[in-house]
């Protein structure tokens, strides 16, 4: 159990928790570390108004979101939701659930997850105390920014999940988190996983060495820097850099193509090396930057994403980790995996279901979270649990 001073406090209202049909499965993992928690808990209040429906089989609410053969929806709730503090999660990336649509089957794209969230909270119909929205992957998150006449989705969808009367939102890992400039006036949190990295690559490479000495961290591009930084400051080691230089004459698929990667940075001759970014779609950029760390002499690549999407499938990393460019990839469970990435004997899953049930329990006694969005602490005692620092 986590350290539960804050459990002292009242909760802002009975717990409701909604996990969409696209997050189902993080979502029940969620609802048992908080049913485990709370009853464990022992405390004189527990009979008081405040804390009515404190302890509970599930704090899951059924809702669902079916379809006509017209592919219009409706959202409806199935239980209860009066006076709740709210909790709705969704998975805009999960590619695979389908639709009957005059006879095709069609697959849900991040625009239909979109929508039966914003048909659920219809649904709440105002009823709830509070709604809070946990989008780990932010919907249209990569238009981030307007660089010619074009829409922004994502500043847009912000502002219209406030107006519905969403009182926050939380994400994970934002492409560009000053997105978030569309609501300053609301809470909009977004958190980072590097603990679970660190502690999924600690348990499944045993002989890794997360000192300045044996490893480095890779930054792709400039955009990911940031995370970069703070990782390696985490674990005090070195930091490289690429950044993309790109042929602006040209667009494909949306975007200018790269064509070449350059780095700056130290020599990487025989350290591992670690590449910290957002997200695999397509995954070409990712290959490229681990050709190139191997051309400058680096020993073990290790890709650590919050999201694998894989776009365009697996066989180009199969054949990286055949041809011994990637050792390791791992990415967090906060969106849809396939059974074949399960599968794959190069991939490590980093389970993030605690850490939101961690999120959900403490925001719901209106405790701070702000060591939970720097998790230093955390990662010191887990370097120190593994042997990688000594006091």
């Amino acid at each position: 159990m986590p350290n539960e001073e804050y459990t002292n406090t009242i909760p802002h209202g009975p717990l409701g928790f909604i996990a969409l049909e696209s997050c189902i499965d993080l979502g029940k993992k969620v609802d048992n570390y908080i049913v485990e928690w709370r009853n464990k808990r022992n405390s004189e209040h527990l009979s008081t108004a405040a804390f009515s429906r404190y302890q509970q089989d599930s704090f899951l609410i059924r809702s669902d979101c079916p379809r006509f053969t017209s592919g219009e929806s409706k959202g409806t709730i199935l239980s209860s939701i009066r006076g709740d503090d709210l909790y709705i999660m969704v998975d805009v990336t999960n590619h695979s659930m389908t639709y009957n649509m005059h006879g095709y089957e069609n697959h849900m794209s991040p625009d239909d997850h979109y929508a039966d969230l914003k048909r659920v909270i219809q649904a709440v119909a105002g009823q709830a105390k509070r709604i809070t929205v946990i989008m780990p992957f932010l919907y249209c998150s990569r238009q981030h920014r307007r660089t010619s006449r074009e829409s922004l989705d994502c500043a847009v969808a912000l502002k219209e999940l406030i107006d519905m009367g969403v009182h926050s939102i939380i994400t994970f890992d934002a492409h560009d988190p000053r997105v978030q400039n569309a609501i300053p006036l609301n809470d909009f949190d977004n958190v980072m996983p590097t603990y679970q990295f660190i502690k999924a690559l600690l348990k499944n490479i045993p002989d890794i060495r997360m000192d300045a000495d044996h490893l480095m961290i890779i930054s792709p591009d400039e955009g990911a820097m940031s995370r970069a930084v703070y990782f390696a400051g985490m674990l005090s080691v070195d930091i490289g850099m690429f950044y993309k230089r790109r042929d602006y004459s040209k667009i494909v698929n949306g975007k200018n193509p790269i064509v070449a990667h350059e780095y700056l940075g130290r020599d990487l001759e025989g350290k591992d090396a670690i590449i910290i970014d957002d997200m695999i779609a397509s995954g070409e950029s990712m290959l490229d930057v681990a050709r190139e760390l191997k051309r400058r002499g680096a020993s073990r690549i290790f890709a650590c994403t919050t999201f694998g999407l894989f776009t365009a499938g697996f066989d180009k990393f199969d054949k990286a980790y055949e041809d011994g460019l990637i050792d390791r990839v791992i990415t967090t469970n906060l969106v849809y995996q396939s059974p074949e990435l399960l599968s794959r004997p190069y991939y490590i899953s980093a389970d993030m279901s605690k850490y939101i049930a961690l999120l959900i329990d403490r925001l719901n006694h209106e405790s701070a979270i702000s060591d939970l969005l720097n998790p230093s602490e955390r990662i010191h005692n887990i370097l120190r649990k593994y042997g990688q620092i000594h006091d």
